[in-house]
C-alpha cells in the first residue's frame, strides 16, 4: 500500500453519477491525520508510519501518551493506527495527510470494528436451525443441541458453534471503489456500505482491484 488515513463513519447516503444513475455510498470523514512516529529498519525492524487522528483534550491523556505525543511535538491525537507503507521513508512526522490523498476512483480497503450486538444465541449467532417444536421437544428448541460424544472424548471439539458475544470485531471490506472527495471538508464517499456503527473509526488503504 501507499496511501492510506483514518476517517470516522458518518453515515450513508446517495448521489448521482454522471449517467443519472443513484450510488449508494458511505460518507467518511477522513482525516486530517498526522504522522505521529517512523518506524524504520534499522531502529524496529520494519518500515511503517503511525497516523494520529482526532483531537482530545491533553488533560485526559496519560503521561506516557503525553510523552509520545510530546517527542513527535505535535498535539495530542485520540485515535492512533499504523501503516506499512511502500514510501514509508518518504513521509516524516509532524506530516499532515488530509483527504486529497485519495482520488475518485480509487480502489481501497475499508476496515472498521462491527456493530456489538451482545451475548446471543447460537441460531442468530451462528444461523443454526431450530428444533422441531412438537413430539416432546419441549422449552428447548432454540438451543444447541447435542454437546459432545458421550464417554469419550469427555469434551467438546473446539470450534463447536455455541452461544456467545457477536460482533464487535475486526471487519475489511475489500475492493470499494472512491466516486466522491471533499477537500475542502475532510470527506471521503464510499460506494458501497462498510463495518462498524455510525461515528465508528475505520482505516481506509488503497489496493489493487481483484478480478
Amino acid at each position: 500500500m501507499t496511501k492510506a488515513i483514518i476517517g470516522k463513519k458518518i453515515g450513508m447516503t446517495q448521489i448521482f453519477d454522471e449517467a443519472g444513475r443513484i450510488v449508494p455510498v458511505t460518507v467518511v470523514e477522513a482525516g486530517p491525520c498526522v504522522a505521529v512516529q517512523k518506524k524504520t529498519v534499522e531502529n524496529d525492524g520494519y518500515s511503517a508510519i503511525q497516523y494520529g487522528f482526532g483531537d482530545m483534550r491533553e488533560r485526559l491523556a496519560t503521561k506516557p501518551v503525553k510523552g509520545h505525543f510530546a517527542k513527535a511535538d505535535v498535539a495530542v491525537k485520540r485515535t492512533l493506527r499504523e501503516f506499512r507503507l511502500e514510501n514509508a521513508d518518504e513521509v516524516n512526522v509532524g506530516d499532515i495527510v488530509k483527504a486529497d490523498v485519495f482520488a475518485v476512483g480509487d480502489i481501497v480497503d475499508v476496515c472498521g470494528t462491527s456493530k456489538g450486538k451482545g451475548f446471543q444465541g447460537t441460531i442468530k449467532r451462528n444461523n443454526n436451525a431450530r428444533l422441531k417444536e412438537t413430539h416432546g421437544t419441549g422449552p428447548v428448541h432454540r438451543h444447541a443441541g447435542s454437546m459432545g460424544a458421550c464417554s469419550s472424548p469427555s469434551r467438546i471439539f473446539k470450534g463447536k458453534a455455541l452461544p456467545g458475544h457477536m460482533g464487535a470485531e475486526r471487519v475489511t471490506v475489500q475492493n470499494l471503489e472512491i466516486v466522491k472527495v471533499d477537500v475542502e471538508n475532510n470527506l471521503i464517499a464510499v460506494k458501497g456500505a462498510i463495518p462498524g456503527p455510525k461515528n465508528g473509526i475505520v482505516t481506509i488503504v488503497d489496493c489493487v482491484k481483484k478480478a
